[in-house]
């Protein structure tokens, strides 16, 4: 047997005796840890928790949410991969992890190679708002009075070159208007502005603003997707108001260690798929707007791939600057 023969025959040989050692020792064997890349009160750690309790009763160990804000997403990242690859840590991201690539000049890590995509958690439709002092009370009046005249309305973005920012930018793009983007510092003070009409528009995840639609105090303009909001049915699609093809929904997901062992990852796909079925977790989700939608591994990096193809296009069409 030659030198790299022995080699390939002992990797082989490793490789057997760890899978044979996680049948045997079962999975899992010790608590397990939900990294999570948003500071808590958000919808990501809501979910997050009800993942970990329902995970807990099925698997019979404890389940710990940990947040770990800050650097869109990239601090959680970090942490997940300075945790053992054995399936135990996982991280639940949106897809700003899509975003950053193409946003930050020397990322710690490679986005698609360095992670396991177990699958998506859920997905929301972002819904365009408006101060109830905007002349326009459809899409189609919003996009002529924008044409018209365009210091008329800014749009909030709750954050610099993320989801928000970018759903703005793709609406410039698409309706061929030019109005400018005023990026804040969080979700938190762009919707504030904008109720208080310091800015005129924002795009918002429908849960943070269902009752200020409810009680007048926004404009629902349209919200994307294919279709309605269960917690906002007056509200059109973009397709429905005038604008078909505009997209700007996102999802949030699971990753594990990019090391992580295949079946092991299979597993936890496949237990987060029985989870997210059970009747009273989709309930609570459809309640907050929140739709839950579950993938393979497989189908997980497929959509990765394409939002990190979508979004570069978006940010080139818009010029925005790379941070160093």
């Amino acid at each position: 047997m030659n030198q790299s023969t022995r080699r390939s025959f002992i990797t082989l040989t490793v490789a057997a005796a760890a899978g044979s050692s996680w049948a045997q020792t079962g999975f899992p064997n010790k608590p397990m840890r939900i990294i999570v890349a948003f500071p808590p009160g958000g919808s990501t750690t809501v979910v997050a928790r009800l993942l970990g309790q329902k995970l807990s009763e099925r698997l019979g160990q404890g389940v710990v949410v940990d947040n770990r804000p800050g650097g869109n997403g990239v601090i959680a990242s970090e942490e997940l991969l300075r945790s053992a690859p054995d399936g135990h840590h996982m991280v639940m991201v949106v897809n700003t992890h899509t975003i950053n690539p193409h946003m930050m000049a020397r990322l710690p890590y490679n986005t698609e190679r360095d992670f396991s995509p177990v699958s998506t958690l859920y997905r929301f439709d972002l819904i365009l708002v408006a101060h109830p002092a905007v002349p326009a009370n459809n899409l189609r009046e919003f996009i002529a009075l924008a044409k018209s005249n365009p210091s008329a309305i800014n749009f909030a973005a709750g954050d610099n070159a993320g989801l928000t920012h970018l759903a703005a930018e793709t609406f410039n793009t698409m309706a061929g208007v030019k109005l400018q983007v005023v990026p804040y510092k969080g979700s938190g003070p762009a919707l504030s502005d904008t109720l208080a009409g310091h800015v005129q528009a924002y795009f918002s995840s429908p849960i943070a603003v269902i009752s200020q639609i409810k009680a007048g105090k926004l404009k629902g303009v349209a919200i994307s997707g294919r279709t309605r909001s269960v917690a906002l049915p007056e509200v059109p699609t973009f397709a429905e108001a005038g604008l078909p093809g505009y997209e700007a929904g996102t999802w949030a997901g699971i990753l594990a260690h990019g090391s992580t062992p295949k079946e092991l990852v299979n597993k936890l796909a496949a237990e987060i798929a029985a989870v997210m079925a059970l009747p009273d977790v989709r309930e609570n989700l459809q309640s907050q707007g929140l739709e839950p939608t579950t993938t393979s591994p497989a189908e997980f990096a497929a959509i990765i791939k394409s939002d990190m193809t979508r979004f570069e296009k978006v940010i080139q069409a818009a010029n925005l600057k790379t941070e160093k």
